[in-house]
């Protein structure tokens, strides 16, 4: 059994793609609440092993327990109705439904009407419908999406469209919630407003895995930070240990550093 502080242990995991081992006996724990970065250089393996966490690619040996329960024979979409949230390194919206409606799918681990009651409309799916359009309303308000509910996906910014992706995975209640590269491609203001973001969610309980090259977002919102290089971690702690570490020196800039 998993001890409780911890929400989610990766143990001696590895991942191989026929002769490539992208993952070597990857080992790590996350607390609960707390804002858990994963980064490393290029072809590090850090997708890799978010894939691995959320039931894209079953590990090649070892172990993932979320919560006590082992995740190794879990599909992804098992995974998150037990709590487990992502957004993608290429942002993964409905680019034609509009706002208000790509977060409503995120709703659906939450629907318990089957498809008589929606046919014939019942007191108990009207009274969903309600329940999820007031659900999805104050996720729009806490990612400051309101003015923006009703636009098309593929009318807004760069920015607004990772906010979207975000606010979807919100909808469905995450404990844990892993984000992919999410200030990839924006710029200074839209960085500063999703670290911002982030700290919200981790206010709300949530528990946060992060992948991301932005170091200066890394470390100055990450709790504990792991870095891995060639599929294998060389490193772990807080900003200022992983920073003076000289395996991570020089994994980022040479050995003559």
């Amino acid at each position: 059994m998993s001890n409780s502080k911890y929400i989610l242990e990766v143990t001696n995991v590895s991942k191989n793609f026929g002769g490539l081992q992208a993952i070597n006996q990857l080992s790590f724990k996350v607390e609960n609440g707390l804002i858990f970065s994963i980064i490393g250089p290029n072809g590090a393996g850090k997708t890799t092993a978010i894939n691995l966490i959320t039931g894209i690619y079953p590990p090649t040996s070892g172990e993932i327990f979320f919560q006590g329960q082992n995740l190794s024979k879990k599909r992804p979409f098992q995974l998150a109705y037990m709590g487990i949230g992502r957004t993608f390194q290429n942002i993964q919206v409905f680019c034609h439904m509009t706002v208000r409606e790509n977060i409503m799918v995120g709703l659906h681990t939450k629907s318990r009407c089957g498809f008589l009651k929606c046919l014939f409309y019942t007191p108990m799916v009207w009274n969903e419908e309600k329940r999820i359009r007031e659900k999805t309303d104050t996720v729009l308000n806490f990612l400051d999406l309101k003015k923006k509910a009703d636009a098309r996906v593929d009318e807004l910014p760069y920015g607004d469209q990772k906010r979207v992706e975000i606010a979807r995975s919100l909808a469905m209640g995450p404990k844990l919630l892993l984000l992919d590269e999410p200030v990839a491609g924006l710029n200074l203001q839209e960085t500063k407003e999703m670290a911002q973001a982030i700290l919200k969610i981790k206010k709300m309980g949530v528990t946060v895995i992060l992948v991301e090259h932005d170091m200066n977002l890394i470390m100055g919102i990450s709790d504990t930070i792991t870095v891995l290089n060639y599929g294998e971690k060389i490193a772990e702690g807080d900003a200022q240990t992983v920073r003076n570490n000289p395996k991570v020196i020089e994994a980022y800039l040479g050995k003559e550093f």
